[in-house]
């Protein structure tokens, strides 16, 4: 575009070849429809759920721990009352290990990567073990575009969603991700307190002590209690306050938005290329 060219020209240049600016904008819109229902759809499932926290499993197990905790450090064995283990549980919902064991439990890589999966012969498309994907890849794939778990501090909640193009599945495998996590903090509580037994009693066989052989019982009391509600618990960690349904409807892509923009990118980039490329025609 010159720099002498004034808003007249402008103005007769887009009169004179309006045309331009039709097509461009025909053209545009077409290609964003074509991207909008041809792209696979996602869906996004989701459960709501309530961190459990120690002192909601443990009761009235907390305040022993307390009471004895001094007897429990003095004879090597770490108690942990009243903590919340909001943290913990999150970290194993995120997890490395919990996401690898789903995907290979359940065989997921040949869905997780469908377009490198041949179903006639029921194997991979390319023989190069490079270019066969690994747990790995499924765990990397997990954590940046299909599960996402966010924390509302204020409210207690946590949300855990799948977004997946199979409604069906992405439901499932939000209530399933739930479960094995309070499945493996249940199991992490019940081996702990086990190994506390097992140690205190060792202890309580070794001291001629009396009230410390009372204590330490006392503290075998708590931890065999511990076991029991952990073994009658299926919440272990969290508590499913709404959970995941199947979705009805995808979240991407968002066709009405992506035709829009199709629509004004047309518009806008025929304009810029008539003032930039075109002359106006003298008289």
């Amino acid at each position: 575009m010159r720099d002498d060219i004034t808003l007249a020209d402008l103005w007769q240049i887009l009169r004179e070849r309006w045309w331009v600016v039709i097509a461009g904008t025909v053209l545009s819109t077409a290609l964003a429809v074509f991207i909008a229902f041809t792209s696979k759809p996602v869906y996004r499932a989701e459960a709501v759920l309530v961190p459990v926290s120690e002192n909601q499993n443990n009761g009235g197990l907390s305040s022993l721990a307390s009471q004895f905790s001094g007897i429990a450090s003095l004879v090597g064995v770490t108690l942990d009352p009243g903590n919340d283990r909001r943290t913990e549980a999150l970290a194993v919902l995120r997890s490395r290990a919990l996401t690898r064991a789903f995907v290979e439990d359940n065989d997921l890589l040949p869905i997780l990567f469908s377009e490198q999966w041949d179903t006639k012969k029921e194997g991979w498309k390319s023989d190069d073990p490079k270019k066969i994907p690994t747990l790995w890849d499924a765990d990397q794939l997990f954590a940046s575009k299909i599960r996402k778990v966010s924390e509302d501090r204020d409210a207690g909640l946590v949300t855990v969603a799948i977004e997946w193009s199979d409604p069906e599945l992405a439901a499932k495998w939000v209530m399933e991700l739930i479960e094995r996590t309070n499945a493996h903090l249940r199991k992490a509580a019940i081996e702990r307190s086990e190994r506390n037994i097992a140690y205190l009693e060792k202890q309580a066989n070794s001291t001629s002590v009396v009230e410390l052989r009372q204590s330490i019982y006392r503290l075998i009391e708590g931890e065999i209690n511990t076991i029991m509600l952990a073994q009658g618990s299926e919440d272990y960690a969290f508590r499913v306050i709404d959970p995941a349904v199947v979705p009805q409807e995808p979240v991407r892509p968002k066709r009405p938005m992506i035709i829009a923009v199709g629509f004004a990118s047309g518009v806008a980039l025929s304009c810029v290329f008539l003032l930039f490329f075109a002359e106006p025609r003298r008289s």
